[in-house]
């Protein structure tokens, strides 16, 4: 029987771990460490990150009473909230990592963000990226929507698409009144959202792909709810330093699809 709470599947790993092979001991190990990474990867992200085969830990998800990876995944992204730490457990986990004070802070952070960048080159598809940007481009207005943390990923984009003339809107949620009136014929949405996704953000992106409106998304998985909403999905993955994450490689993504855009719209006025 598969485990029914994230807290069951870690016992569940613990009392097998001594007794498994090679390869799905370092899975287990690997997981049991990584736990708030399962709800945001691939299956091949886990399996790299293991130092085995994706098919090892493949293996590795059916021992522990799991039809595939995709069933073990539903169960942590059910359960994601709880997964990630309040604040005051965040800083918690610094001081018990050692990560303490304004220089060692500032160096653990640039070493996440240089990981992020690097991650993001291996995995990018240039293809895709070209895609969204003429799909953004050839949009008479660019509408920009991403609440929580990614609404420092949408404002900073609206910020350089306004610099190089490019009409942009901003979406918010404030009072609660929809925009999506602002939204026409012709125009595109660029959204923005991660794990744990805004409900806000998809049902606009949902709403605004129903009317026809070209969607072009930015999360932190593939297989996320964007994915059948989205035109075309961009996907950026960070990695944290205590559960605090630096959107670096979302913003570049970010700014290079910005760019661009500018650059596209140049061209042609």
């Amino acid at each position: 029987m598969a485990p029914e709470s994230v807290s069951e599947l870690i016992e569940r790993i613990d009392a097998i771990a001594p007794t498994l092979p090679k390869r799905l001991g370092q899975s287990a190990e690997f997981l049991r460490h990584n736990i708030h990474l399962v709800a945001v990867s691939t299956v091949a992200d886990l399996a790299a990150g293991a130092g085995v085969q994706p098919s090892a830990f493949m293996r590795f998800c059916q021992v522990l009473g799991f039809s595939g990876f995709s069933q073990m995944q539903a169960l942590f992204r059910a359960e994601y909230r709880e997964l990630r730490p309040d604040y005051a457990e965040r800083l918690s986990q610094l001081r018990q990592s050692g990560a303490e004070g304004p220089g060692r802070l500032a160096a653990s952070f640039a070493e996440a963000g240089h990981k992020s960048l690097v991650s993001l080159m291996n995995d990018l598809d240039a293809a895709r990226l070209a895609t969204a940007a003429r799909l953004l481009a050839s949009a008479g207005t660019v509408h920009l929507v991403g609440l929580r943390r990614a609404f420092a990923i949408v404002s900073y984009m609206g910020y350089l698409l306004d610099k190089m003339k490019v009409p942009a809107v901003i979406h918010r949620t404030s009072g609660q009144i929809e925009s999506d009136h602002a939204i026409r014929k012709g125009d595109a949405l660029f959204a923005v959202s991660f794990t744990p996704f805004s409900e806000e953000t998809l049902e606009l992106a949902a709403r605004t792909r129903r009317r026809k409106v070209p969607v072009v998304a930015l999360s932190d998985t593939v297989d996320g709810p964007l994915a059948a909403t989205a035109d075309v999905l961009l996907v950026a993955r960070e990695v944290d330093v205590g559960a605090f994450r630096v959107p670096t490689a979302a913003l570049t993504l970010a700014t290079s699809l910005a760019v661009a855009i500018g650059q596209s719209r140049e061209k042609t006025d």
